[in-house]
């Protein structure tokens, strides 16, 4: 266990700083990382060479020796400078938000995409601070920032790390390309896809194994990875389920979001988060208990506009009501009140969510040809067939199905 100083610059109330500062707290926490203490600089006080005035500098100097600090996180993020000038007054390690997160994420990486994807963004990461970083490395011998990369990239050229993303990001286009292979399989299956996306932490994977738990599908049985602490899992899992009186659809668990999540770590899970852009629709999972929800759910909203899919019909999912007794706020519909924990209203959420998918579809009369059994296997697995009647010249089907699977029966339409 390392102990930490947290330093947060004020751009916002009390309030909110507050809550950054627990948000930062608890980030250090999923590295078992235990903060002892943290100061607040005012913004219109800091200083450019150490972000914080000289004041602060010399107050935090007694904090580390009274504490015995081993290192120092920032909220905000670092330049070069800022860095090597703050371990020089320190003689400990110091990072900032930006480089807790990565680590977070080169912890959590499993699959081979997601440590590409993690390696990218931290070798963008290391560029501009390489000189400042260096001294970091050193004092840690092994802590903070030395997974993914590690220590070896900071002695490389500055030319070496750039070929080294380049080379990283042709393997990211390989496998990317994979997926969209399976994607378009799926798009010519005529399954339609619904996203689950929201705040890290929110409830997102355990709505995911909810609504496994509750279909009637082949894959109840996988289930994805669930845990209370952010960022648990940074792997899209997408599973085919199939709810009562209704066609079967896809269902993606997405990773989750957080305030000021690194650009270049957005950048890098831009080709994970394609199936979010793909989605018919998004269940975005608010924690309802939380006090600054509001800031979440814009937060989460920030980040699908920069992914392009701010316009996709989404079903707002206020989770955690067993904590809380609040009403719903105005200006988010549809929306559903629920609580995971204790089931309460899933069956309503079991209900809409279907509903809100397929509400589009449209009801067509067909006379399929007798020895196109196929294409009436088609309805029955992608559509609602009403009824079906053999005939001397083909079979008579009334069925509901999407208007894209509407189109491609257009020659057998009556």
């Amino acid at each position: 266990m390392k102990n930490a100083l947290l330093v947060g610059i004020s751009h916002q109330s009390k309030t909110m700083m507050r809550y950054l500062m627990q948000e930062l707290e608890n980030l250090a926490k999923t590295l078992n990382i235990v903060a002892v203490d943290h100061i607040i600089q005012d913004v219109k006080l800091s200083s450019t060479p150490f972000k914080i005035g000289t004041g602060k500098v010399e107050e935090l100097k007694d904090m580390i020796f009274e504490h015995n600090i081993d290192l120092v996180i920032f909220n905000d993020e670092l330049t070069n400078t800022q860095i090597r000038n703050l371990e020089n007054a320190f003689e400990i390690p110091v990072i900032d938000r930006t480089l807790l997160i990565l680590e977070i994420f080169a912890n959590r990486a499993k699959t081979k995409e997601a440590k590409l994807q993690v390696e990218v963004a931290q070798l963008k990461y290391l560029l501009p601070r390489l000189t400042a970083l260096k001294t970091s490395f050193d004092k840690q011998q092994g802590g903070i920032g030395s997974r993914g990369p590690g220590e070896k990239k900071l002695e490389m050229s500055r030319r070496k790390i750039e070929q080294d993303i380049i080379q990283l990001n042709k393997t990211l286009s390989h496998i990317v390309q994979v997926r969209k292979t399976n994607r378009l399989q799926r798009q010519k299956s005529n399954l339609k896809n619904v996203a689950i996306v929201g705040y890290t932490n929110a409830g997102k994977s355990t709505l995911m194994n909810t609504l496994l738990t509750h279909a009637k599908a082949d894959e109840t049985d996988k289930l994805v990875h669930t845990k209370d602490q952010l960022f648990a899992t940074l792997e899209t899992a997408t599973r085919q389920i199939h709810l009562k009186d209704y066609n079967s659809f896809t269902i993606t668990d997405t990773i989750g979001f957080v305030s000021h999540l690194p650009h270049d770590l957005v950048e890098s899970f831009k080709a994970t988060l394609e199936e979010i852009q793909e989605a018919d629709l998004l269940l975005h999972v608010i924690d309802f208990s939380h006090p600054f929800y509001f800031d979440q759910i814009a937060t989460t909203q920030s980040v699908l506009k920069e992914l392009g899919a701010d316009d996709i019909e989404t079903l707002y999912v206020f989770n955690k009501i067993d904590l809380t007794d609040a009403t719903l706020p105005h200006g988010f519909s549809p929306a559903v009140k629920i609580s995971l924990k204790t089931q309460h209203n899933i069956p309503e959420l079991l209900e809409l969510i279907p509903k809100l998918l397929f509400k589009d579809d449209v009801t067509v009369c067909l006379k399929i040809p007798v020895d196109r059994g196929d294409l009436l296997n088609k309805l029955i697995e992608h559509g609602q067939v009403i009824s079906q009647e053999f005939t001397h010249d083909g079979i008579d089907v009334k069925a509901r199905i999407s208007k894209r699977l509407k189109a491609q029966m257009k020659q057998y339409e009556v």
